[in-house]
């Protein structure tokens, strides 16, 4: 199969049937073999009656059904599970992304040889101080943290390799991070492309601007994960080691200063407390770091690695 499409989609029952029609066009005038897989994520309105109704009409379209609402990544983790197709492309149930883009997005996996390709709204039509502005400050923050250069990396549409998907696992809300998650996964050539932006025609958003607070949050566990999943030690006991040695340091000043000073008293000095509390910090951090480092020792995937090829 050529590509799948995965729509993860909250009460949008209105631009369903619109959005499939829509995509079932460009996918047919371009010859291409397809599936489109529906997410419902436990909607409240009649989603869930629109994709069975649109299944019946046409096989290719497919459902999944949540029983509440779970949020995008979960949706998107478990069409990526569903998804057949050599090229899977995910996109927005609000029509606000187009489908015309899909065509190009293939080629730039197929034959330009990206991993992944998200788009970039160039050209928003968002309220700018509500969605415009604090957007920009989070790509760029993502971009600096994680260095995957990207001028959006909340968009919904975007194009992957199938196995960029099989190789990943998307929870929590980490939807946002799929191209640093499939940076660290080993898939190196990620790519955008500007995508046309539609004003929204159907219901409301699902988003508010907690998300930025969430999405900082989630981008800071994807870079410890990924650096430190597999060796807690290296930074625990590297962080409690340092932190320890500058109370062991201070202890042992104060000490030397009690016993050829005469009237020092060392427990009224403010920086006996704080050496105190370093030594006592260094110490649960590296204890920290020695009980994370048995747990990964002994967690079944502790040797689960991403083969490209292999040779026999």
């Amino acid at each position: 199969m050529d590509i799948s499409v995965v729509v993860p989609a909250y009460n949008e029952d209105e631009s369903l049937p619109e959005l499939c029609a829509w995509i079932t066009r460009v996918m047919e005038a371009n010859t291409f073999s397809f599936e489109i897989i529906l997410i419902d994520d436990g909607s409240s309105d009649k989603s869930w009656s629109v994709i069975e109704g649109l299944h019946e009409s046409d096989s290719r379209i497919k459902g999944i059904k949540f029983r509440r609402n779970y949020g995008k990544s979960a949706a998107l983790n478990q069409g990526f599970q569903l998804a057949e197709g050599n090229v899977v492309i995910t996109m927005d149930a609000d029509m606000q992304d187009s489908p015309d883009e899909i065509p190009g997005l293939y080629d730039m996996i197929r034959n330009q040889g990206y991993d992944l390709v998200s788009g970039w709204k160039k050209v928003r039509h968002d309220p700018s101080l509500s969605k415009n502005i604090p957007s920009r400050f989070f790509n760029w923050t993502t971009s600096r943290m994680s260095g995957v250069k990207l001028h959006d990396h909340n968009c919904g549409l975007k194009a992957y390799r199938k196995e960029v998907i099989k190789s990943i696992e998307v929870y929590g809300e980490m939807h946002r991070f799929i191209p640093v998650i499939a940076k660290w996964a080993g898939f190196k050539k990620i790519g955008e492309k500007v995508v046309e932006h539609r004003r929204r025609k159907y219901g409301v958003t699902k988003f508010g601007l907690e998300r930025f607070v969430n999405g900082f949050l989630d981008l800071i566990s994807i870079m410890f994960v990924s650096r430190f999943g597999k060796k807690p030690m290296h930074l625990f006991g590297l962080l409690g080691s340092i932190i320890f040695f500058i109370g062991l340091v201070i202890a042992v000043y104060l000490t030397y200063m009690r016993f050829f000073m005469d009237g020092y008293r060392m427990t009224e000095r403010p920086i006996f407390y704080f050496g105190l509390l370093a030594m006592v910090l260094g110490t649960q951090l590296f204890l920290a770091g020695f009980l994370a480092e048995m747990i990964s020792r002994n967690s079944p995937d502790r040797n689960h690695y991403l083969v490209e090829k292999e040779l026999k």
